[in-house]
């Protein structure tokens, strides 16, 4: 069995494939050889695939598994660098223990669900804000430049303790940073602008702290600024982009499946099982996770050797049949809680009950604000991320 798996190659010979067949569901080339499989990185690395859920979790919980050994090989085809952040120090989704463990430790306080929740009446407060201004602006609108971006970086702006007025500079450069198709020079210098801009914020920090997440880190033990600077942008654009793309998303793809919709209309208590459907269905941290075997190890009947590049696919973990019944239906009323939107064991995303907090306000706030949102154009005519690491839509015209 071990060598018949072994030797299996899949049908990927140039990185992940990003375009999508359809806009809410994976590549489906990427399971058409089984859980784990051999898969040709652009580069002409040969490394793994896995897009069996039970594998990847396996995987994910492993500790022979290391991260900060793993990005050696980009998943997709781009004239970008490997890494932009390779030689920043502090970016700990990238690091294995102790020096994982260190950051955690340190942020892990301003996480907590408790926490969360002491910020959840902000949180209402924004999310009305930014649907109120979309009502008197009136229809059509666009919910990402109008509703999801602004919610969620002023959410995450505000928790860190970056000041409104370096807001736009942050989206700006977050913006650039994820798009696969970018110049490298240019997503050199905006990543250079964004350390630049975050450096500053945490000398200003360092000189009078206040209750955030920027002063925790720059007022930490054991933890020097450049990183504190590393940690910050991995945070800020993080806890951005995803919760930005997943509220977009999300409300194209209940709009496209209007059954749900009224669903959720007709009983808010569903809105948060709700949101676990959502992020397991789209997944928008399509380009993978990579994790690397410090020892040879058997994964599901295959032999992954030692330093050898072993990638996740997310989506499609997700949408493992042996895992998850009718997994290519969206049903709202099942509140899915065993996903891997959100990675799973030590590196399992430290802001995920931020995430899940913000989305179900901001699908809340729509369902109550907009009871006849729908979408203003066709959906052949709405641009689809495709060409950015983390996946939504650029634009999302609606009306009510």
């Amino acid at each position: 069995m071990t060598e018949d798996m072994t030797e299996k190659t899949c049908p990927i010979t140039n990185g992940l494939p990003t375009l999508r067949e359809r806009p809410f569901d994976p590549p489906r080339v990427l399971s058409a050889e089984g859980p784990i499989c051999r898969m040709t990185f652009p580069d002409g690395y040969e490394g793994w695939l896995v897009t069996g859920y039970r594998q990847g979790r396996e995987i994910l919980s492993d500790k022979r598994f290391s991260s900060a050994a793993a990005h050696k090989h980009l998943a997709f085809p781009s004239d970008r660098a490997q890494d932009l952040g390779a030689e920043i120090p502090g970016l700990f989704e990238h690091m294995d223990p102790p020096e994982h463990t260190r950051f955690r430790r340190l942020l892990a306080g301003q996480f907590t669900l408790r926490r969360m929740r002491a910020l959840a009446p902000r949180i209402e407060e924004i999310t009305a804000q930014h649907a109120d201004a979309m009502l008197r602006k009136g229809p059509p609108a666009d919910l990402v430049a109008d509703y999801s971006v602004p919610v969620s970086s002023q959410v995450i702006c505000e928790l860190l303790g970056v000041p409104g007025g370096d807001r736009q500079r942050f989206e700006a450069g977050s913006e650039k940073l994820l798009r696969l198709d970018i110049d490298p020079q240019e997503a050199q210098a905006a990543l250079m602008d964004l350390v630049e801009l975050t450096g500053e914020l945490l000398m200003r920090k360092q000189a009078e702290p206040t209750d955030d997440v920027l002063s925790v880190l720059v007022t930490g033990e054991d933890i020097t600024l450049p990183e504190a600077i590393g940690a910050t942008l991995l945070l800020l654009v993080a806890g951005h982009e995803t919760t930005a793309n997943m509220l977009s998303l999300g409300t194209y793809a209940l709009l496209s499946n209007p059954g749900q919709m009224d669903l959720l209309r007709a009983d808010e208590s569903l809105v948060e099982g709700a949101v676990e459907e959502l992020l397991r269905y789209l997944t928008v941290v399509h380009v993978g996770v990579q994790r690397s075997p410090t020892e040879d190890v058997e994964i599901g009947g295959v032999t992954l050797r030692k330093g050898e590049t072993v990638l996740i696919h997310l989506p499609t973990a997700n949408r493992d049949p042996n895992q998850f019944a009718d997994p290519d239906r969206l049903d709202v009323t099942q509140g899915r809680l065993g996903h891997l939107t959100f990675s799973h064991g030590i590196h399992q995303c430290l802001g995920q009950q931020l995430a899940r907090l913000e989305l179900r306000i901001g699908y809340t706030a729509l369902l109550r604000g907009f009871p006849e949102l729908r979408l203003a154009v066709s959906p052949e005519e709405i641009p689809m991320r495709s060409d950015m690491t983390v996946y939504g839509v650029h634009r999302l015209p609606v009306a009510w």
